[in-house]
């Protein structure tokens, strides 16, 4: 995978960005999914757009460094059906 040069510095959506600085609750919305997850989100708990809903995820340590989109899969797994036998 290619990363971004250093000069250029981590991604983060500008209005995002100044959402996490001005606002004191923990609970934020995004659809910015390419934003990078930066230490000032530790501890909160972001709603991020999948396409068609907003998924919660709780920000860790072990998150640092990575996309928020990595968090939130954008299609429904597939479920196979169970047939119910006949009794004969």
């Amino acid at each position: 995978m290619a990363t971004r040069s250093i000069w250029k510095g981590p991604f983060i959506r500008e209005d995002f960005f100044q959402e996490i600085l001005n606002s004191d609750k923990n609970l934020l919305k995004t659809t910015s999914r390419n934003s990078l997850i930066l230490p000032c989100l530790i501890g909160k708990n972001v709603h991020v757009h999948n396409g068609k809903f907003y998924i919660p995820i709780n920000i860790t340590e072990d998150m640092l460094g990575h996309k928020l989109g990595e968090f939130v899969p954008t299609r429904l797994r597939h479920i196979y059906k169970n047939k119910a036998k006949k009794n004969k």
